[in-house]
């Protein structure tokens, strides 16, 4: 059965679905990856760092907004970093207003290309619902092959920051982590976690709401499905390593992660995995 024909705009080229919802809130997910570039809450600002040179297109990873991680974490496995299907197009399903949100489904099928990498019948559904000052994103894994299969997941969540400097992410308080940068484990022993530069941590079992604080601006951060949290920022050293993201922009972006790493999930054939997270401004 065919998908019903969605109606896209376009964004920096690219088609795209605009969401918005009756009382204006509103966000933009490009085809592209299902990726989603932007979320204004109701009478707000943008709220998601999106890179100023920003690459697009074919095979191109967007350095910015919600990338979609699976069925690899980073290098953490044989498979393409981070995975198959942040570099490809998804398939519009939905874009409708519904309860006073906008919603959105793109859907994502292994082909002839994933398989080249990963011999596993899978299907992938992002929903995004959007309206008045809260954002859902849904990631859901379908097992559609004859055998099961392990993986990881992500949304690669970047937030917009004034200043990274005077930023604070709260909920974090005894959490174990490992820290990729100091190749070492360790325990989040205050409350308030703060930034001088590079960060690059997995938080795990860290299934609390979190709080990204700033003067004038809090940002609640909830997740289900997913049990770890990953905290990222390139800092001044790693972000002239980045050929799209301006040396300065470090100090005006965080990555606060929805993740599953520690734990793959395991899906036998005709199962369904789902994680969701949510952020509220």
């Amino acid at each position: 059965m065919n998908a019903p024909t969605v109606a896209l705009s376009e964004f920096q080229g690219q088609p795209a679905l605009q969401l918005r919802a009756p009382d204006g809130a509103q966000a933009t997910v490009l085809v592209h990856g299902a990726h989603l570039v932007s979320w204004i809450p109701a009478g707000g600002e943008e709220q998601l760092y999106l890179s100023p040179a920003a690459k697009y297109g074919l095979g191109a990873s967007v350095r910015g907004g919600v990338p979609v991680i699976f069925p690899q974490f980073n290098e953490r496995g044989p498979l393409p970093r981070h995975g198959l299907v942040r570099t490809r197009p998804w398939q519009p399903v939905e874009s409708v207003r519904r309860g006073g949100a906008a919603i959105g489904v793109l859907r994502f099928t292994d082909d002839i290309a994933t398989r080249v990498h990963w011999k596993q019948g899978f299907e992938a559904e992002l929903t995004v619902v959007v309206g008045g000052h809260t954002l859902e994103i849904e990631l859901a894994i379908t097992n559609t092959g004859e055998t099961p299969f392990e993986f990881t997941a992500a949304l690669h969540t970047y937030l917009r920051c004034n200043e990274l400097l005077r930023a604070q992410l709260e909920g974090l308080q005894g959490r174990s982590y490992e820290d990729f940068l100091l190749k070492t484990d360790g325990q989040q022993w205050g409350d308030v976690l703060t930034f001088v530069g590079a960060i690059d941590r997995i938080y795990h079992s860290a299934t609390q709401p979190l709080v990204l604080r700033e003067l004038g601006r809090r940002l609640h951060i909830g997740m289900s499905g997913f049990e770890d949290v990953v905290v990222w920022n390139p800092g001044d050293d790693g972000v002239q390593q980045l050929s799209d993201m301006p040396d300065e922009d470090w100090r005006h972006m965080l990555c606060v992660e929805a993740a599953l790493i520690r734990q793959p999930a395991r899906l036998a054939p005709g199962d369904e995995w789902a994680g969701m997270q949510t952020l509220s401004v």
